[in-house]
């Protein structure tokens, strides 16, 4: 991409979002509680969302987990950014309001060693079983990516061996930080939380055969104060004008 095709997806993205927001309230401050997964896109998109009308995202981020009992919680926000299924669950408690379910992206399952270490081989399913198999230690996180990675220790017939030498990282942690100090040799995570993290290096994506995508969804949660501003929002991250930002931070649009 040139600088100038960067410069008309700018241009189009904030014309977009100030056509979007411009019919709700100004000056809305739109509360926000996302996964830490879509931080890096997000962010970057943050500045046409925030252009024209002058409303604020006031932006909350954290794991799956803490997530949950932050709703349980009774925590109230415009919006919510999480995994599909959790949209889901929160629509079923009411939550998040029925019919305002939009998916936003679909992310991948990545591999990342510390800064320096040498990459194992993942190219195959049964290199990446060795390659588990010979590492000392191994992290995962509470999140969609990490429950997968419990199903393929199941899968691959090493739930065993890897039991004693897996580390579950807190809630909203990312598997970089165990990384990058040295307390886990190898780290799953979703790709967009690995490859632009300080202190690894991305090895890639899981094989395709036993890749696992994870669609991250967005919902209006029921005591919404700015509800029309939080649909707004999921439009333009919905939107065409989004999907470079998606794919430059190792996601895919959902459409």
């Amino acid at each position: 991409m040139t600088m100038d095709d960067a410069m008309k997806i700018r241009s189009l993205a904030a014309t977009l979002c100030v056509l979007l927001l411009g019919g709700v309230a100004q000056g809305a401050d739109i509360a926000v509680l996302a996964s830490g997964a879509v931080k890096e896109i997000v962010t970057e998109l943050l500045p046409a969302i925030e252009k024209g009308p002058g409303h604020k995202l006031i932006l909350t981020w954290s794991g799956t987990a803490n997530i949950k009992q932050k709703i349980a919680a009774g925590e109230a926000y415009d919006l919510i950014i999480v995994g599909a299924p959790e949209i889901d669950a929160f629509i079923k408690d009411g939550k998040v309001k029925a019919g305002t379910r939009i998916d936003l992206v679909r992310s991948g399952v990545g591999v990342a060693v510390k800064t320096g270490a040498l990459k194992p081989d993942i190219g195959t399913t049964d290199a990446l079983k060795k390659a588990l198999l010979n590492a000392k230690s191994v992290a995962y996180s509470t999140g969609p990516s990490g429950v997968y990675v419990l199903t393929l220790f199941d899968k691959l017939g090493i739930a065993a061996q890897m039991k004693p030498k897996s580390i579950q990282t807190a809630s909203g942690t990312r598997v970089g930080d165990y990384l990058g100090r040295g307390e886990a040799e190898i780290g799953f995570q979703q790709i967009a939380e690995l490859i632009h993290e300080p202190g690894i290096d991305y090895v890639g994506p899981l094989p395709a055969d036993i890749q696992n995508i994870t669609v991250y969804s967005s919902g209006v949660h029921t005591a919404a104060r700015e509800p029309d501003a939080a649909k707004a929002v999921q439009a333009f991250l919905a939107s065409a004008a989004a999907a470079p930002a998606i794919k430059k931070n190792g996601m895919d649009p959902a459409k």
